[in-house]
Formats: C-alpha cells, structure tokens, sequence
C-alpha cells in the first residue's frame, strides 16, 4: 500500500527538491553579486525534472573514511542535473555575470513554484487520506 502512496506523491516530491535545490543556487548568485569573476548559474527545471523522474542514477557518494574528509561535492550537477552558466546580459568590469534583476526575477518565480508544489501535494495527501477513511 505504501509503494502506491510513494508512487502517487513522487511526481510532486522530486519536484519540490528541485524547485529547493533551485532557489539554493539563486540564492548563491544573489551571495555573490558583488564576488570578483563570479558567474552565475542555474539548471534547466524541465530536463531536471524529466532526467529524474525517468530514473537516471545519481552518482554515488564519495567514501569518506575519516571524519574530516570533504564529500567530493564538486556542485556540477543537481539531483543529476548539470548546472549551467546564465547567459550574460550586461556584462561588469569585474568579471561578475550576475544581474540582480534577472537573479530577483528568478528567485521570486522559483519561490512561487515551490509554493505551488506545495499545494498541490498537500491536496493529494487529502484526497489520499480521504480514499483512506472511506
């Protein structure tokens, strides 16, 4: 019974840990606005959301043998996504390709997409539990 809840709610899941990874990057190019030779980045929403639901295989996590070992997370990809460069729109003299309007812009419309998601789920789980009670 709980494989079919999983199944039922997964769609919205991984969506909600994309839109979460998403506004995480956002949130870094928004750090980093005024960080010498910083390039923004993001991912392509769709073809994350398509590559995971389609089953592709997350790498493996890097063996950590002591405590202080680093994870290897070298933050190229997301949830098997890979993270891309923005296009620059105005370039600065510093090398930094972050637009703060197009990052706010970005950030706003994530948020409101996550918020979205987040209904949606939980009428699912309503409408679950009410299938549940009868």
């Amino acid at each position: 019974m709980s494989s079919r809840i999983d199944d039922a709610l997964r769609f919205n899941q991984t969506a909600l840990n994309l839109r979460a990874a998403r506004q995480e990057l956002i949130a870094s190019n928004i750090a980093n606005a005024d960080t010498p030779n910083f390039k923004a980045k993001d991912i392509n929403f769709a073809s994350a959301l398509k590559g995971a639901l389609s089953g592709t295989p997350a790498k493996l996590p890097m063996a950590a043998t002591e405590s202080g070992h680093l994870s290897g997370d070298s933050g190229k990809d997301v949830m098997g996504a890979p993270v891309q460069y923005r296009n620059v729109l105005q370039p600065s003299a510093d090398g930094n390709t972050v637009d703060m309007d197009v990052e706010r812009a970005q950030f706003a419309d994530n948020a409101l997409r996550y918020e979205a998601s987040v209904k949606f789920i939980s009428e699912d789980i309503k409408a679950i539990l009410t299938a549940i009670q009868g």
